[in-house]
């Protein structure tokens, strides 16, 4: 996974590095930058009276060392043309270009301007700055499924939205093939009645997991089928519905409007935007754009397995304010993870 993503950033502290290398100075024993420091050396050398001999790994020299390490202080026209390079790197992984300024500002507030002391590993440096930067643009909005499915009232009613072929109904039996594990039970509303053979779709999915499907007839009204599915699962005191609806572009006016009777009438507890993170930018824009129409509660992005560049994740959640909830990362029912940025960033950066 993002293949692409890591090459430029591998590339970006290379470059930075560099020029941390040029302006590193060593840092002097009377340096005002160290005042504690240099106290301490002369108290401890005072109780040293007669003992260094036998203290030549003691406090002191200890101290001494520390104090002997190089610093460095970086000024904006130093590093201007690395960090453009940064953005643009960003921006050429899909990357928002409000999140591509957002995490090139931290970069820059994290290691210019300020004195630093480093060690032998500046590109360390550098990466650790790229992480802090990247795991709080995906740390912005962050949502704990599982404990909202245990301590929400039942049945919780989930609707999955999106565009036509980005997985909502492989996104659904994944869920509720991880609800089942989680020992909950399950009612499958088969609320995509407009495409040829969806219903047939889900249908084969909810016999293969062993979970209860709802279902009418193809061209039916989807707001019915999961009203239906809703009075069923309370009735049954089931934990969990998962209303699977047609996929439809942002602008089709027509059903935008039938997804917003759906959401009207059956009043869902969370609803979940599904798209591609291999679509990029194009899902960012889309996400934005259904939580206009119809609010979102989180996203599930799809095929994350297959993305070089991972700018689609790192942005989603930061221009909807809305969490990444589960990533997509292959065929299988068990091949859904509940999202974690430290982990993701981890992948980056591995």
């Amino acid at each position: 996974m993002f293949n692409k993503l890591k090459n430029k950033l591998s590339g970006f502290k290379q470059n930075f590095s560099s020029k941390i290398e040029d302006k590193a100075t060593p840092v002097e024993e009377s340096s005002a930058t160290e005042p504690e420091t240099a106290e301490s050396i002369r108290f401890q050398e005072k109780e040293d009276v007669g003992t260094k001999a036998e203290n030549k790994t003691g406090f002191t020299h200890k101290a001494k060392a520390l104090v002997f390490e190089r610093e460095f202080i970086l000024d904006e026209a130093d590093v201007e043309d690395i960090l453009w390079e940064l953005e643009m790197s960003l921006l050429e992984s899909d990357i928002a270009i409000s999140v591509s300024e957002k995490i090139v500002n931290d970069v820059k507030q994290e290691l210019v301007g300020s004195r630093k002391k480093i060690g032998s590993n500046t590109s360390k440096i550098v990466e650790d700055a790229l992480k802090k930067s990247i795991n709080d643009v995906m740390s912005a909005n962050v949502f704990d499924f599982d404990e909202f499915i245990d301590s929400h009232e039942k049945p919780v009613n989930i609707v999955f939205v999106g565009i036509n072929g980005t997985g909502k109904t492989t996104s659904i039996a994944k869920i509720a093939h991880r609800l089942k594990a989680m020992n909950k039970s399950v009612v499958i509303a088969a609320g995509d009645t407009f495409r040829a053979g969806a219903i047939d779709q889900i249908a084969v999915h909810a016999e293969r997991i062993g979970v209860k499907l709802i279902k009418h007839q193809e061209g039916g009204d989807p707001a019915a089928v999961v009203y239906d599915a809703v009075q069923y699962a309370k009735a049954h005191d089931s934990d969990v519905v998962l209303s699977d609806t047609a996929g439809r572009m942002h602008t089709n006016v027509n059903l935008m409007a039938q997804l917003q009777k759906i959401c009207r009438v059956s009043a869902p507890d969370l609803v979940f935007f599904v798209d591609e993170a291999v679509a990029g930018n194009d899902a960012v824009e889309r996400a934005e754009q259904f939580n206009e129409a119809v609010p979102v509660d989180g996203s599930i992005l799809n095929k994350t397995d297959a993305d070089s560049k991972g700018g689609a994740a790192i942005s989603i959640a930061y221009i909807t304010g809305k969490p990444i909830v589960f990533l997509g990362l292959g065929q299988e029912y068990e091949d859904l993870k509940k999202f974690d940025p430290r982990w993701f960033v981890d992948q980056i950066f591995s």
